[in-house]
């Protein structure tokens, strides 16, 4: 393996770590209202989950951006050049969910809370759609010409394949955050929890395999059958989990089929990392939209001495906040008060 080929899979690792965590951070956000409908407390049981975390998963998301503009910067041209409205949307809905999370409890303040709380619906629905929709685009081909511009229009990229994308997205994230909720709720809230997970099960099953078998046979390659196996493997062993009430095993079965699903999209761009459905030699490949093999080799020795101190920080994290949280826990709401008006 050479060092495009090592950093194409290093950045389909970044990408595989971002799904997996903050694809149960954006579940989460999207099945905050259905879950806490009830009452405001049981919105911050369910908030509370991730309150420690979501912020370091996102982590993963800026340094595959990053990776990927040191490693590939025609790909990184190309790709928010032809994509730039969807991901200028993801990030006005990341920065928007930010915003909703941290300023959710300054305001003791009903109707502020509200709002927060669509900011939360609103940043955790749009990444989660969008994401699909882009890498299905990306797997299926963009119309590319040689001067490596995307042409077309935007109805292009609203294929039935790409559309099957954001909908599997959507679908796992929601069920991958449920078995987190889960796992980490106790009482009303993890009983409702997992009526949410079995209800989504079926849907996710049939949606998301569904969208890997199209993409396996269209796109992927002879060993791309085991990611997708590894995949419908993790919904099942997540379903059967459930049903014996195992959460922990539950979750890695989401985990795994996250990640599955992942490599599978990775595995079917491969070697190229954008192909051109105008010409296939006008397609942009690890080759020959990669950096210099110095800056590569800089970038490895630099990933090497980082990379385990961030796995062990982040897994130190998860293993402090670890226990449940229930409804009993949550202490009443204290924010700073409401701006009396003026004379």
């Amino acid at each position: 393996m050479n060092l495009q080929e090592f950093w194409f899979v290093l950045i389909g690792v970044l990408f595989t770590g971002y799904f997996v965590l903050e694809g149960f951070d954006f579940g989460v956000g999207m099945l905050m209202h259905p879950l806490g409908r009830r009452s405001d407390t049981r919105r911050r049981v369910v908030l509370n989950t991730i309150g420690p975390v979501w912020d370091g998963n996102e982590v993963w998301l800026i340094t595959a951006g990053g990776a990927l503009f040191a490693a590939f910067p025609e790909w990184y041209a190309s790709l928010f050049s032809g994509f730039y409205f969807a991901l200028l949307l993801v990030l006005v809905a990341l920065i928007l969910r930010i915003c909703a999370i941290e300023y959710r409890g300054k305001i003791d303040d009903q109707v502020w809370r509200r709002r927060c709380d669509l900011g939360i619906a609103f940043g955790s629905w749009v990444p989660a759609l969008a994401w699909g929709w882009v890498f299905a685009n990306v797997v299926r081909g963009v119309p590319l010409d040689a001067d490596k511009q995307l042409v077309g229009s935007f109805l292009d990229l609203l294929s039935p394949y790409a559309l099957l994308g954001a909908l599997a997205t959507a679908v796992l994230f929601a069920l991958h955050g449920a078995t987190f909720l889960v796992l980490k709720t106790g009482g009303e809230v993890r009983a409702d929890a997992q009526r949410v997970v079995r209800l989504l099960l079926v849907p996710a099953a049939l949606i998301v395999g569904g969208f890997g078998l199209w993409t396996q046979l269209a796109y992927g390659a002879s060993w791309t059958w085991i990611p997708l196996g590894l995949a419908v493997l993790g919904l099942v062993g997540s379903a059967a989990a459930t049903l014996v009430q195992r959460d922990g095993i539950a979750f890695t079965g989401t985990m795994l089929a996250v990640a599955a699903a992942t490599a599978l999209l990775f595995g079917s761009l491969f070697p190229d990392v954008l192909p051109s459905t105008l010409d296939p030699a006008w397609s942009l490949t690890v080759r020959n939209a990669s950096s210099t093999p110095y800056t590569l080799k800089i970038m490895s020795w630099a990933a090497v001495a980082v990379t385990p101190v961030v796995l062990l920080y982040q897994g130190w994290t998860y293993w402090v906040f670890r226990k449940r949280i229930t409804v009993d826990q949550i202490p009443p709401h204290i924010g700073l008060p409401r701006r009396a008006p003026s004379a």
